[in-house]
């Protein structure tokens, strides 16, 4: 008679954190096995009917043999782990048994859940959207040597590091010497968030520094994200950066040679032709070979000579409002520049207001949108990348002086209308400055990347000029 043992990950804490997959196996069992703890918090969704076996702390290595013993019977059995079952959790345990061929008529599959780190990353932020490892400083099952030699790897390797089952009432000391080792290859000012009982109804979250946090407020509901070098707080938010922009210091100045994406901009100044366009122009132009990998791009950019500087001037003094024709733009633009300047980002394609006036007014939905905008928000950045009609519109607005904008970036790509909007732009821009993508070339990305390459104009001012000339 054979049997199956599922292993499942019950998530953090709460049920809306538990896969659809687990739900369904705890509720289709003949038998439920797990820590006493975990088996009280899902009794609610356990059937009558269904067995349950529970034990204490340490009881793993019982509750995996009752397990067997249980679907040697035929029974469907699922054991029970918090967070990602294979994650410190009983996956492990079960799949060496099972390797140990005692119950080979046993069938063992693995049900993944959200691990507890995962879930304080997501309450912090953006912790480890980079090279992260984790951590247990639990010497229960390996020898605090060996869990010594792991900080130090990870210290000195700069990864963003989880760091689970940090302190308990007899296990005090550990977390003290993780601190001491970190603060020997990272800065105090290193930042680190702390969440305890994630996803739980008494959740608490703490954003504090390498140097700044107590070891002894951390306890096991405690899981603790130590960011690396390049992690920083924006507001209430941890973020760990991908690396395509380097990060500001604290005094809003940016590291000179840091900013320029891993070397592929000076690739990029180094195969482009000779250029005696201004600075921030060819740092605009640059921006969007780098997205396009299309050289082509620096005989296709037009400006108006100063734009990009204009633009970064205003952004960055702060309040500025940005309107795009698609949220495709909006999702390419600097959030944390877009943040710490305070600059609002509108999209009225999916306005409730814009169906009922394209419809009146016989235009499209991105004109309507276009129309609504320059209404309510007439002095800000139009940033155009995917409608021409959008384009269309804006330059009859400018032709007809409805409207001073701080500026008009016209980027649609496409064959209907697109040369003839761009065309229709620079004839009535006058003077508001504006940066056009010439002919049928262009796109979300590249309209968002001339923005983004306004924000950080600085960035390019800070670098050898002899890379851009």
């Amino acid at each position: 008679m054979s049997g199956t043992i599922i292993v499942a990950g019950l998530g953090p804490g709460s049920d809306s954190m538990m896969t659809p997959q687990v739900l369904d196996a705890i509720r289709s069992a003949d038998a439920v096995v797990g820590y006493t703890g975990y088996i009280k918090s899902i009794e609610h969704l356990i059937p009558d009917s269904v067995q349950t076996v529970a034990t204490g702390m340490t009881g793993e290595m019982q509750r995996a043999e009752q397990a067997f013993a249980l679907a040697s019977e035929g029974r469907r059995v699922v054991v029970v782990s918090s967070g990602d079952a294979g994650i410190y959790g009983m996956a492990p345990l079960i799949l060496e048994l099972h390797a140990s061929g005692r119950w080979p008529e046993v069938a063992v599959a693995v049900l993944p859940g959200i691990s507890a780190f995962q879930a304080a990353a997501a309450q912090l932020g953006t912790p480890v959207s980079h090279d992260f490892c984790a951590i247990s400083l639990s010497d229960l099952m390996t020898p605090w040597e060996v869990i010594e030699k792991r900080i130090e790897a990870a210290a000195s390797a700069d990864f963003v590091t989880a760091v689970y089952n940090p302190r308990s009432r007899d296990r005090y000391w550990q977390i003290h010497r993780f601190k001491e080792l970190f603060l020997r290859h990272r800065s105090p000012s290193t930042p680190v968030g702390i969440v305890r009982n994630v996803m739980r109804s008494d959740e608490s979250v703490v954003l504090t520094t390498l140097g700044e946090f107590d070891p002894d407020s951390l306890d096991m509901f405690t899981v603790m994200l130590v960011g690396h070098s390049a992690t920083f707080f924006s507001g209430q938010r941890m973020i760990t950066p991908r690396g395509y922009f380097s990060r500001e210091k604290e005094d809003g100045s940016k590291p000179v040679g840091q900013s320029i994406m891993s070397g592929s901009f000076r690739t990029i100044a180094g195969l482009m032709k000779p250029d005696a366009r201004p600075i921030d122009t060819r740092w605009a132009v640059m921006h969007t070979i780098h997205t396009t990998a299309d050289f082509e791009m620096q005989d296709l950019f037009y400006a108006t000579p100063g734009a990009i500087r204009r633009w970064h001037d205003r952004l960055a003094a702060g309040g500025a409002t940005i309107i795009t024709d698609v949220t495709m733009v909006q999702a390419g633009l600097r959030k944390a520049a877009l943040e710490r300047h305070g600059i609002a980002v509108h999209c009225y394609l999916h306005d409730p207001r814009v169906a009922d006036l394209a419809k009146s007014a016989g235009i499209t939905r991105s004109q309507a949108g276009m129309r609504l905008a320059v209404a309510e928000h007439p002095d800000a950045l139009f940033v155009v990348g995917n409608a021409p009609t959008a384009l269309l519109e804006l330059a009859s607005l400018l032709h007809r002086g409805c409207f001073a904008p701080m500026g008009v970036i016209g980027a649609p790509v496409g064959f209907v209308n697109v040369v003839e909007s761009k065309h229709r732009l620079k004839a009535a821009a006058g003077a508001t400055p504006i940066a056009v993508i010439e002919g049928r070339k262009g796109g979300s990305a590249i309209a968002a990347t001339i923005v983004n390459a306004a924000f950080s104009l600085d960035e390019a001012e800070a670098m050898n000029p002899g890379c851009y000339v």
